[in-house]
């Protein structure tokens, strides 16, 4: 499909970079695991989940554009359907992000576990439904939300990590 022959390359590359940061968050996750702390669940379901999520989102619509369809109806249906299961998905984070008491969220938290994603997902779903009349803009809009899901999953395991290392190894010491 000559639409997304552009983008080979674009969709090869964000697809590698996030199932590799895939593996390594798994990686973490096991170091970190090595000493849980109260209120550790609750808190990861709000905090680290979504970075998989995010890293899983844009692995799978570089997946599907990757994909040799004869139409673009049939990708853009599968990148719009994960937009909109991504903008539900963000407004459970967010529900999980008010009910947990192991850390106090802060303005820096808000915006990338919750207003980045809701675009993200907004960008993604809306593009699924101008890929039929407006192929190439939809293409930017989908390329604009993997790559915003590929850059908040990065913030989001380095701020976790750097929050474990210099706060909770910290307070181990004590």
């Amino acid at each position: 499909m000559p639409v997304l022959a552009a983008w080979d390359s674009f969709y090869v590359i964000v697809g590698s970079a996030a199932g590799g940061l895939i593996g390594l968050q798994f990686v973490v996750m096991t170091l970190i695991a090595a000493r849980p702390s109260l209120g550790a669940p609750e808190a990861g379901a709000a905090f680290a989940t979504p970075t998989i999520v995010y890293f899983a989102v844009v692995l799978f619509v570089a997946a599907i554009l990757r994909a040799p369809w004869q139409s673009l109806a049939p990708a853009a249906a599968l990148w719009g359907l994960a937009g909109a299961c991504g903008f539900a998905y963000t407004v459970v984070v967010v529900l999980r992000m008010r009910r947990q008491t192991r850390y106090t969220p802060e303005f820096e938290d808000w915006l990338f576990h919750g207003f980045l994603p809701f675009v993200a997902y907004a960008v993604l779903g809306l593009s699924a439904f101008a890929a039929s009349t407006h192929a190439r803009e939809a293409s930017f809009g989908v390329g604009t939300a993997v790559l915003m899901l590929l850059f908040i999953g990065i913030h989001n395991a380095w701020d976790a990590i750097a929050y474990h290392v210099f706060v909770n190894m910290r307070n181990a010491g004590d």
